[in-house]
Formats: C-alpha cells, sequence, structure tokens
C-alpha cells in the first residue's frame, strides 16, 4: 500500500473546510479515489469519474447499503405523519404535564436516557432519541446541534459498552477465528472496563446534561427560532410550524412500534438470538411497520385522505434527500477506500518498534484514523483486530486492553467523521444540519479521545 491511499479522505476534509459543501466533498474524494485507482493511461480521469458513477451505482448490489438508504427515506415519511398528526406537540405536552420534561436538565437527560436505553442497534437509538426530544429542546429553546451532540455520543458508546447486540455479535465472531488463553466471549466482556472513550463520552454527555454548560461552538449554536435553520423546512429559511396538539398517541405508538418491531425483527433474522440479528433488515422493517401504523392511524381519523397521506410522506421523504445522498456518497467512498487500501496502509503505519506501554495508544490512533478516513467503526474493527491479535499472541500483551483500544479508537473516529453514517442519522434525527454536528460535536469528541491516550499509555506503563 502506498502514501496516496491517503489522498481521498485527506481531499473530503480540505474541501469541507475549505466549501462547507459535504456532498461536493465526498464526490471529489469518490473521483480522486478512483482516479488513483486508474493508475496510468491518458483516460486517467475520466476513468475515474466514470468509475466514481459505476462505485456509485455499486452501492446498490449490497442489499445491506439498499436497506440504510431506503430506512433513511422512508424514516422521513414516519416524522412526518408524526408531526402533522399533531402527536409530537402533543407528546411533548404531555410528558412536560407528568413532570418528566419540565427544564432544561430533564429534557438532555431524557434523550441521553433514551439513547441509551435502546442500545440494540445505533442508528434506532439515536433516531428514536431525536424524534422524542426534538419537541422538548424547542419547547425549552435548546438547539438541534447541542440534542445531535448528546444523543450521538449516548448511542455508539453505550452499543460498545453493554454488546448485547450486533456489535457484540461482530466483535465476538473477529476473535473467534484466534486461539487465546481465555473464551473469545471472557476476551470481550473484559474491554468493557477498559474501553476508556466510551466511558469518557458518556461521562461528557451527563455532564452537560445535569450542568447546561456547553462549550466551543456548541456554546454558540441556536435554537429552533433564534436563527438556526431547520433542516425539515421545506424551503431551509423558516422553523417547522407549530401543528395543533391532538393525541400523544399518534407518536407514541408509531414510536413503539418501530421500537417493538426492532427487537422482534432482530430475533426473527437471527434464528431466536438477539445477537446474531442482521441490524440493517431490521431497522428498515420496523421502521416502516412504524409508517404503515402512522399511515392507518391518522387515515382512521377521516381527518386526513390517503392522496394527502401519500403526499404529506413524499414531501417527508424529500426533505431528507439531502442526507440520504450523503449517507449514499459516504458509503460509495467507503467502498472505494477499501479496494484502494487506506485503512490497511493506515495500520501498517503502526511499527512493531514502539515500547509496550505505547502500543495501545498508537492502536487507538490508529483505529481513529481509519473511521475517521473511511466512515465505519465496524470496518475498522475488522481492520485493526488481525493486526492486534499478532502482537497480543507474540508479546504477551493483555488480550481485552488491546481489544478494548481498538474497538474505543474505532467509536472515537467515527465520532469526528463527517461520512459516518450513525453522524448523518443524529443530524437526521435531530433535524440539525450535519456540518453543524460535526463542528460542534468534534471539540468534545477531541477532548475525549486526547484524555483515552493519556489514559492508555498510563495503564501501560503502570501494568505492562
Amino acid at each position: 500500500m502506498e502514501w496516496y491511499s491517503l489522498l481521498p479522505p485527506l481531499v473530503a476534509v480540505l474541501v469541507v473546510l475549505w466549501k462547507k459543501e459535504v456532498i461536493l466533498a465526498l464526490l471529489l474524494a469518490i473521483i480522486t479515489s478512483e482516479v488513483l485507482l486508474a493508475k496510468t493511461g491518458s483516460t486517467m480521469l475520466f476513468d475515474g469519474v466514470v468509475g466514481a458513477f459505476e462505485r456509485i451505482v455499486s452501492v446498490f448490489g449490497s442489499a445491506g447499503n439498499t436497506r440504510i438508504l431506503l430506512f433513511s427515506l422512508i424514516i422521513g415519511a414516519v416524522l412526518a405523519f408524526m408531526r402533522h398528526s399533531g402527536g409530537v406537540t402533543a407528546m411533548v405536552e404531555y410528558v412536560i404535564s407528568k413532570g418528566l420534561g419540565k427544564n432544561r436538565r430533564q429534557a438532555a437527560f431524557m434523550a441521553n436516557f433514551t439513547g441509551m436505553a435502546i442500545f440494540i442497534e445505533s442508528n434506532l437509538s439515536v433516531l428514536t432519541a431525536g424524534i422524542v426530544s426534538r419537541g422538548l429542546f424547542d419547547r425549552y429553546k435548546m438547539s438541534r446541534a447541542t440534542l445531535a451532540y448528546i444523543i450521538d455520543s449516548s448511542a455508539a458508546p453505550i452499543c460498545i459498552l453493554v454488546l448485547l447486540n450486533g456489535w457484540g455479535a461482530f466483535v465476538l465472531g473477529l476473535l473467534s477465528n484466534y486461539e487465546f488463553e481465555q473464551s473469545a466471549a471472557e476476551i470481550m466482556w473484559g474491554t468493557i472496563a477498559l474501553n476508556f472513550y466510551p466511558i469518557i463520552a458518556l461521562m461528557m454527555v451527563w455532564y452537560t446534561a445535569y450542568t447546561g454548560n456547553l462549550h466551543g461552538p456548541l456554546a454558540r449554536s441556536k435554537s429552533i427560532g433564534e436563527g438556526q435553520i431547520d433542516n425539515e423546512s421545506n424551503n431551509h429559511a423558516a422553523p417547522t410550524p407549530e401543528f395543533k396538539p391532538t393525541k400523544a398517541r399518534f407518536m407514541f405508538v408509531p414510536l413503539l412500534t418501530m421500537v417493538l418491531g426492532m427487537i422482534m425483527f432482530m430475533f426473527l433474522t437471527g434464528d431466536g438470538t438477539l445477537a446474531n440479528g442482521s441490524g440493517s433488515k431490521s431497522v428498515l422493517y420496523a421502521t416502516v411497520s412504524a409508517c404503515l401504523v402512522a399511515y392507518i392511524m391518522m387515515l382512521s381519523t377521516k381527518k386526513f385522505t390517503h392522496h394527502q397521506l401519500v403526499k404529506i410522506g413524499f414531501d417527508g421523504m424529500s426533505e431528507l434527500l439531502p442526507l440520504v445522498t450523503i449517507v449514499l456518497l459516504s458509503l460509495t467512498l467507503g467502498a472505494s477506500l477499501k479496494v484502494l487500501g487506506t485503512g490497511v496502509y493506515v495500520a501498517q503505519i503502526i511499527g512493531d518498534t514502539l515500547p509496550l506501554f505505547m502500543i495501545a495508544p498508537m492502536l487507538f490512533i490508529a483505529g481513529a484514523v481509519i473511521a475517521f478516513s473511511t466512515g465505519t467503526s465496524w470496518g475498522t474493527f475488522a481492520i485493526l483486530i488481525p493486526i492486534g491479535v499478532p502482537l497480543i499472541q507474540t508479546m504477551g500483551l493483555p488480550p481485552s486492553f488491546i481489544i478494548a483500544a481498538i474497538l474505543g479508537g474505532g467509536v472515537f473516529g467515527d465520532h469526528c467523521s463527517p461520512i459516518s453514517d450513525t453522524t448523518a442519522v443524529s443530524a437526521i434525527a435531530s433535524g440539525c444540519e450535519l456540518l453543524e454536528h460535526v463542528k460542534t460535536q468534534l471539540p468534545y469528541a477531541l477532548f475525549g479521545g486526547a484524555l483515552t491516550i493519556i489514559l492508555y499509555a498510563l495503564y501501560g506503563i503502570a501494568f505492562l
């Protein structure tokens, strides 16, 4: 692998910083990657452009990718049904009347608790937490960027700490290919206490929710009605209208359908084992079920006709098209970088001449760079675990400690990355602009990452 494999993610980052335009940045990064894959010839640039569009088309060749894109569209219809039915407004009033969200602190903790409670799948977690909390955040004039930070920094960290989900099954599958003195399951469970970054990320969320103190760009973010552009507005210039409250069930029942449906479909797709279930299938089926339930409930009131509901649904989908495009291009770039070998090259930068106490910090940093560059924490695990395990076996390193550093690095890089699907879904769920979410969350993630590196180095000095 060559140094030039780092050029595509570098192009993406520079264009984002320069033009503040994610779609253009992703498209240019994909073209750069495909030009490098074409390598030589007078038609290299032409081949790269054609290859970029062919790579975009090939994304739909993966059933999992197609499900993610369909889910990202259909959830727009679900959100639109909930809004137009008056269920969102009614749910906010109900929660406040019960004393569950009577101030900013309770609203923030509700978003955090919801994100942590649904630890089965990270995208479902941020989606549910965002839908439940947006109305409360608007009511108390808390910015959507704050909501996006709270749900994004609650979902992935809890998923990688609880591990009773697809994340745990994936990691267990990777570890099961190797022989250790302990079982793969024991090593995986041992990573929980040593996975410093997600623990720190959750502690920062709790600090933010309890104190209400915001730092960096997040402190300057504005709430709906204070100058922030609502991501769901058709003209992108006015806040979402406050629909007349009806009954909270118009929001609660579809939402419950989605959550329970996710659990049921995880069991069904996993042949009775929750951890073996397909996250992409389950979240799509659950979202479609919620959409149908919301449609039937609204139709049964006789206040809406079928044609009106179809229009509402498609209008809701169209509002999310820019973010769905970002998800599509993110998946495309990840696939192209995999062929180019960017992740493997970054991993190989870690030399075998490092002192023992620096191995875990360097694996954490490598995981962060790979996840940031490719937008996938799972892909990072798949790349780095085969590199970390030989180090464990040949140098007698504690397995759980090294694996924890890899897992934490993947989550950290994913938090920082503007091309991560979880980052995009967090923006969708909160109604926040994607770049606003990335910009406001980054200082928190970098602080947590820096503290994690120090802790890994100190732990290595003390115990290795």
